[in-house]
This record gives C-alpha cells, sequence and structure tokens, in this order.
C-alpha cells in the first residue's frame, strides 16, 4: 500500500465540479490520488443502486451526504489542518486495485443498503485493511441495521472482533484534538423545533463508538454507530443544523484522518 506522508502543504482554493462515478476494477488508472490525501468513498451494491435510487437519481446508498460532505469537510480540514488534498472523492468498488493506493476509505449508509460483500470483495478489503488501510463506517442507525454492519464485518474481518472505544485508553480520540466527550452526532432529519424554538435532536438509541483492532494494536475500522458524522459535514453551512455538532464531527474525522495517515 502506499501511504502518503503528512507533509505542511496547503490544499489549492480552487474546486472542481464533482462527479458522482462508481470506479470499478479496470479505472485503476482514473483513480490515482491527486493529492497528500484524497478521500475515497466505498461503493458498493445495494437496492438503491438496482432499483429505486435516491432522491430520483440512479444513486446507491453509498452515495448519501455526497458531494456536500466532501466539500464541507475538506474546507474544514483545509482551515484546521496543513493536510494536503484533493478537492473530490473518488469513488471506489472494492475489486479495484486503486483501493490500496488510498489509506483513508468512508462508506455509509451499510444498514439501508444492506452492505453484503462477496467473497471477494471481503477478502481484497480484509488484504487492504491489514496492509494499513484505514476504514470509517458512518450513517447507520437502529437494532435492525447494526447485524447487517456486524455480519458483513465478520466476512471481511473473521478473527478480529468489534469492540467498543474509549476515550480514556483509545489514542484515535487524541491525536489531534483531545475528544474526551463521546456526543452523538445526529443526522438532520433526527432534528425537531421543540415548543421552545430550540432544536432538538431523536435519534434511533444510544450512540457506540466501536472499532477493530489488529493483532499490532492498529485501529484499522472506526465504527459510528446511531450517528452521522457525514450529515454534520454535509449540512454546515445549513442554519438550520447545530454548529456545534458540525464542528465536532470535523475534529472527529479529523482525528481519523490524522490517524489513517500516521499509523
Amino acid at each position: 500500500m502506499k501511504i502518503p506522508v503528512v507533509v505542511a502543504l496547503l490544499v489549492s482554493a480552487s474546486l472542481s465540479a464533482p462527479q458522482l462515478r462508481a470506479q470499478s476494477a479496470g479505472d485503476e488508472d482514473l483513480m490515482q490520488p491527486l493529492a497528500e490525501f484524497h478521500m475515497a468513498r466505498m461503493v458498493y451494491q445495494d437496492g438503491g443502486a438496482r432499483n429505486r435510487g435516491r432522491y430520483g437519481m440512479r444513486r446507491g446508498w453509498w452515495a448519501i451526504d455526497y458531494p456536500e460532505a466532501e466539500l464541507h469537510f475538506f474546507g474544514g480540514v483545509s482551515r484546521l489542518t496543513n493536510v494536503a488534498m484533493a478537492d473530490d472523492s473518488h469513488h471506489i468498488d472494492l475489486l479495484n486495485p486503486a483501493l490500496f493506493d488510498h489509506p483513508w476509505l468512508f462508506a455509509q449508509q451499510v444498514g439501508q443498503g444492506g452492505w453484503n460483500p462477496s467473497p471477494e470483495e471481503a477478502a481484497n478489503l480484509r488484504e487492504y485493511l491489514l496492509k494499513g488501510g484505514f476504514l470509517v463506517i458512518d450513517d447507520f442507525h437502529s437494532e435492525r441495521e447494526w447485524p447487517i454492519m456486524a455480519n458483513a464485518m465478520a466476512k471481511v474481518l473473521p478473527d478480529f472482533p468489534i469492540v467498543t472505544l474509549d476515550p480514556r485508553r483509545d489514542e484515535v480520540f487524541h491525536v489531534l484534538y483531545d475528544l474526551d466527550t463521546l456526543t452523538q452526532i445526529p443526522g438532520e432529519r433526527h432534528l425537531y423545533r421543540s415548543g421552545d424554538g430550540s432544536i432538538q435532536a431523536q435519534l434511533d438509541g444510544p450512540q457506540r463508538w466501536a472499532g477493530i483492532y489488529d493483532k499490532e494494536g492498529r485501529l484499522m475500522v472506526a465504527i459510528n454507530f446511531n450517528m452521522d458524522m457525514g450529515d454534520a459535514w454535509e449540512h454546515a453551512d445549513d442554519p438550520y443544523y447545530p454548529e456545534p455538532m458540525t464542528a465536532l464531527a470535523y475534529r472527529f474525522g479529523i482525528n481519523y484522518l490524522i490517524y489513517a495517515l500516521t499509523h
């Protein structure tokens, strides 16, 4: 795996038009990272891609929050760090060899999408993670969706358990920002205006910050359950969405990013 070295460079302010395209095996020449950090979205087959789509478009659940989440997160990274980054994400099928050039992989809505990797996909993702890759699983909710994620990860990493993360012992919460309080980050759909006019959140249960470590103690997978970090990025400029939640989501995302680039 080609893991970039963190260097003190600022990202260019220019933004190209985002394109929603799933890149699969054979497209690897188009998928070379364009900067020290080039975010990759995990593409997987789901009901959204095959049937009804999302918001009238033929796009899967893997593409939820795109492109606004990336654009806002990249802006936050450029303001808050010196990490040089590309201005859009690559959308990578798990069988694409270019996966191994991207140390940070983002997976969303694996519950709604019913993520169920094939044996070949599971084996490739296993190799990616064991060789140094980092996977963030975000935006899945309820007791119905947890087993979908857990069953998929059991195929990918059958010998590595999912554990609960705790800021008292887990480095990922302190690699840049000290995140001692694990506040639940809601999606925009979880918000409502109460009788006193304040914005409140109602989610599908308590949050769980979880992960999977390799045998050397490196975190390979970060799991945000009953939370929606991507939505907090997406709605960063929405006055309805609480600014403290977006600020917190930036910090968690940046800690994940710095951890992936340095471990």
